[in-house]
C-alpha cells in the first residue's frame, strides 16, 4: 500500500479526518502520521493540555494502521493500553506505531505519541482481531 493509498482509507473516517491525520510514512509494519492541533483538544483551558482521548485515540489509530501493509485494511480493537508519560500543550503531534506480532487470529501493536519537541508524550499497546472474516 502507498502513503497515498493509506491517507485516502484515514481521510474517509469523520473522525480521523476531524483529528487531521497526514499519513507521513507507511512502512512493511509501521505507520508515522501528523496529527494537526485543534483548540476543541483542550482538556483544562487553564493548563492547555491535550485531552488524554485524543492521546488514546491517537495510540489506537497509529497501532492498528500500523496493519495496513499486512492486512490492507484496518481492523477491530479488541484490548488497548495508554501510559501518560507529560502534559502537551498546543502543538501538532507525531504518532508512530508498529506492529509487534502478526498472528492469524490477533495481532499486537503499539505507538507512540510524541510533540513538536520530539518528546514523548504517550505510548500503548492494543490486540487487534486479525482473522479472517467470514464469507
Amino acid at each position: 500500500m502507498t502513503i497515498d493509498e493509506a491517507q485516502q482509507l484515514v481521510s474517509r473516517g469523520p473522525y480521523l479526518n476531524w483529528l487531521g491525520l497526514e499519513v507521513l510514512d507507511l512502512g512493511a509494519d509501521t505507520i508515522t502520521v501528523k496529527a494537526k492541533w485543534r483548540p476543541e483538544w483542550v482538556a483544562n483551558p487553564t493548563l492547555g493540555q491535550t485531552h488524554g482521548g485524543i492521546l488514546a485515540a491517537l495510540i489506537d489509530f497509529a497501532a492498528d494502521f500500523s496493519l495496513l501493509n499486512s492486512l490492507g485494511h484496518p481492523v477491530p480493537t479488541i484490548d488497548m493500553r495508554v501510559d501518560y508519560h507529560r502534559l502537551t500543550k498546543q502543538c501538532d503531534l507525531i504518532a508512530k506505531g508498529r506492529v509487534i506480532k502478526l498472528g492469524r487470529q490477533f495481532s499486537i501493536c503499539e505507538a507512540q505519541i510524541f510533540d513538536g519537541s520530539n518528546l514523548l508524550i504517550a505510548s500503548g499497546r492494543g490486540a487487534y482481531i486479525t482473522a479472517p472474516k467470514e464469507s
